[in-house]
């Protein structure tokens, strides 16, 4: 069974409560970074026996050397996994999930669009085109790049509160700013990618609230052309199962 499998397994046993894939995990160690989990192979056999049985609808799976990262429909929450592997086993995993919302500004699902990889021999450039468009948009704030990195002729958005395309985006951005409120990314800490997909996990605020982003991007002839996330607010550390770090 291959890294992509394994994690396709763990993530239907939290539908189905079986323990069986717990044996993909490394036995002594698993750091976990979601806060709501205890650490090890423990933490995560007690959740299975305490959660709440949802339908697990495994949209997309991609993988990136030693991470794979999953795309999915639990219940009613979108959710994006990160797993990071050594010798086969599982040996750390990283979350975000958000309440599904309807309906949506852009008319699409959260959830919805294509989900197999292309284009696999453009993966190092893709990831190099986001962390470009990471730098010189989200942190240097030169808006007028922006046409640089996402197309004007195709931007599929998957964000609920977002309209289609670039008009879209700037609206959003607008009405933000007009309401007192701001989207900042502070610290990008993860960009991975398989063909024409990439994923970055990043640290910010998001109307007046520490949050996590996790942002999963398609790209086409080295434009960006579709979007979708899922934006976490920061759990106080008091409430937290592990001392790992959301990161």
């Amino acid at each position: 069974m291959n890294n992509k499998e394994k994690v396709v397994a763990l993530l239907q046993s939290i539908q189905t409560g079986d323990q069986k894939a717990i044996a993909y995990i490394h036995p002594q160690k698993y750091i976990q970074h979601n806060l709501f989990v205890a650490d090890g192979v423990q933490g995560f056999s007690e959740f299975l026996k305490r959660r709440i049985p949802n339908e697990v609808n495994i949209v997309r799976v991609f993988q990136d050397g030693d991470f794979v990262f999953a795309h999915t429909l639990s219940g009613t929450k979108i959710e994006l996994h990160i797993f990071r592997f050594e010798d086969g086993y599982m040996v750390e995993h990283w979350d975000n999930f958000q309440q599904v919302i309807t309906p949506t500004k852009n008319g699409h699902s959260m959830i919805d669009g294509p989900t197999q990889a292309r284009d696999l021999d453009k993966t190092d450039d893709n990831k190099k085109l986001i962390k470009k468009f990471f730098d010189d948009i989200l942190y240097a704030n030169n808006i007028k790049n922006i046409t640089t990195y996402i197309s004007t002729e195709k931007y599929v958005q998957h964000n609920p509160n977002v309209a289609d395309g670039l008009v879209g985006f700037n609206t959003a951005m607008e009405e933000l700013e007009k309401a007192g409120l701001k989207m900042e990314y502070k610290k990008t800490y993860k960009i991975l990618g398989e063909g024409d997909f990439v994923l970055t996990q990043s640290e910010g605020e998001l109307a007046g609230k520490d949050v996590t982003f996790y942002d999963l991007w398609r790209i086409e002839n080295g434009k960006i052309t579709e979007h979708w996330d899922v934006i976490e607010p920061m759990l106080p550390k008091e409430k937290w199962k592990n001392q790992n770090g959301k990161f």
